[in-house]
This record gives C-alpha cells, structure tokens and sequence, in this order.
C-alpha cells in the first residue's frame, strides 16, 4: 500500500490521483472516476471532487492501494 502525504485535512479526489501519479493530468483523473473504476473505501466513486480525508483508502484498478496520510 502506497502512503500520499498531504498538509491539509482534505484532498479532492482527481487532485488525489493526480499527486499520487496513477493519472497523468486532470482529463485521465476524471476518466478514471466516472467510468467506476476508483473505490474510495471499498465503494465505487463517481464524483471528481469526492472530498477524501486522513486515513481514506483509494483503489484504482490494476494499481497499488493509496491511502491518505499527514505530512510528517
């Protein structure tokens, strides 16, 4: 499992994919989420601009598990 710090409490779901390199830019994120194949703790997601928070886990198909963590 991946760990993708952030400095804030929340992070929208493409600004996510993007920063944890699984998509190339903003047009591939959103690829990815509306055709369903990104789960945000076990349940599909549909929403660009899904709010995450500490601890949420994000899988994309074939790619490693992320999971949001502080900045240390």
């Amino acid at each position: 499992m991946m760990n993708i710090p952030i400095k804030t409490e929340t992070i929208d779901l493409d600004q996510l994919l993007k920063l944890a390199g699984i998509a190339g830019s903003g047009g591939e994120a959103k690829y990815l989420i509306q055709s369903g194949m990104v789960t945000v703790n076990g349940a599909v997601e549909t929403r660009r601009r899904a709010t995450l928070h500490l601890g949420d886990v994000i899988e994309v198909e074939e790619n490693e598990p992320v999971t949001i963590t502080t900045v240390e």
